[in-house]
Parts: C-alpha cells; sequence; structure tokens
C-alpha cells in the first residue's frame, strides 16, 4: 500500500487505532462489523449487521460503542497467568531426550567440534542454551552431562515433580 502524503498515513493509523478490535465483514450475505476481545485464553464477540442496525455507519457507531464496554468489562476482570506447557516428546527427537541434540559448532578458525548441545526455556519468550564438548568429555560422559544438566534446568523451572512425568514418559516409550 502507498501512501501520497506523511498526512495520510497518520490518518490511516488514527482510525486504525480507533477501531481496534473491529474488523469489517462482506461475505456473502453477511455484512456488518465484527467485535472481539480476549481475557484468559476466552473470546467475547459480536457482530453487528448493517441491516439490523440501519446502515453501514450505524452499525459501526454500536460496534464502537459495545468495543469500549465490553474492554471496560474485560478490564475488570483479573488476568490469569497462562500457564506453560511442557513438552516431553517429539519425533524429530534423535537422541531421546528433548531438548538434547547432537550438533557441530564451527569455531572462529574455522575447526569443526562435535558435541551435545542442551536447551530450555526458563520463561516465556526466553531460551538458553550451553553445549558439552565430545572431544572433552567423550561421547557417552558428553550425553550424560547434557541429559543431566537438562533435567536440573526444568526440575529448577518447573519444581521436583517435573522429573516424576519425565520418568513416566521414558518408560512409555
Amino acid at each position: 500500500m502507498v501512501f501520497n502524503s506523511s498526512v495520510e498515513l497518520l490518518l490511516r493509523m488514527a482510525k486504525q487505532k480507533k477501531d481496534k478490535g473491529i474488523s469489517r465483514i462482506d461475505s456473502g450475505s453477511t455484512h456488518g462489523w465484527f467485535v472481539r476481545g480476549y481475557r484468559n485464553g476466552k473470546t467475547y464477540s459480536r457482530l453487528f449487521s448493517d441491516m439490523k442496525c440501519g446502515s453501514r455507519e450505524k452499525a459501526l457507531k454500536q460496534a464502537r460503542d459495545f468495543r469500549d464496554s465490553l474492554y471496560n468489562k474485560l478490564d475488570q476482570i483479573p488476568k490469569k497467568p497462562r500457564a506453560r506447557r511442557v513438552v516431553f516428546r517429539d519425533s524429530r527427537n534423535t537422541t531421546g531426550v528433548l531438548g538434547v541434540c547432537r550438533t557441530a559448532k564451527k569455531g572462529p578458525n574455522g575447526t569443526v567440534h562435535e558435541c551435545y548441545s542442551v536447551s530450555w526455556r526458563p520463561e516465556p519468550g526466553v531460551q538458553k542454551c550451553t553445549s558439552f564438548s565430545i572431544r572433552k568429555y567423550g561421547e557417552k560422559k558428553a550425553f550424560e552431562l547434557a541429559v543431566e544438566h537438562r533435567r536440573k534446568m526444568l526440575k529448577d523451572i518447573h519444581g521436583p515433580a517435573i522429573l516424576k512425568k519425565m520418568q513416566e514418559t521414558e518408560k512409555r516409550t
């Protein structure tokens, strides 16, 4: 989309803010404004039909009024923290322990080092990783250290009950 001037761009941005949470639907026999709001994983929505409201402009006004009152009501509902999902199995995993993989790292001088890499998420949106050298520890020891480190990190993040769930999952595989 090309804008002829910065004023046109500013007007469009102001309109987008003014109509946040409101979408236009023109599909088949449905013509109207659709309002959506979200809280704690639940969606609150309503359609304001052009025909039932009398005109496109009247439907938009009603949609904006509803949206404003809906957002005020949603602000009264306390936010619940989202439950963190822990994945134990993935068909693409080749080591048998999720979060641990065998990989090669290229050093600054161009040499390639084989290692077991470990990754974990201490909090949503943050990923951490470390690795254990196969040349330094040997194949078996590097893998064991990587698995041990992964389990320690998960225990620190989710508590000791996570280890029991991991063991149950490993038994099923």
